[in-house]
């Protein structure tokens, strides 16, 4: 999920709930230069910013690290040989 995107959720979330950007920032204790900067797609939160502000908004914050798929059989066992 991109910054832009993560941003985007967190506005609407906050609008649907009725909540001002300084009143959720005082819920969720961050200032509200750094939700300000997130709901427009900049800054670079940490976990624990991205946490505080899904406590308050009532969402689930989840993280996801997936591998990449190898390939299989015959072709794994050529990949770099000519």
């Amino acid at each position: 999920m991109l910054i832009m995107q993560l941003g985007e959720i967190i506005k609407n979330r906050r609008k649907e709930l009725g909540i001002t950007q300084p009143h959720l920032a005082e819920l969720a204790k961050i200032s509200t230069n750094t939700l300000y900067k997130l709901e427009r797609g900049q800054g670079n939160p940490s976990l624990d910013v991205l946490k505080k502000l899904a406590e308050v908004l009532g969402m689930e914050l989840k993280l996801e690290v997936t591998l990449p798929t190898l390939p299989t059989g015959r072709q794994a066992g050529q990949a770099g040989k000519k």
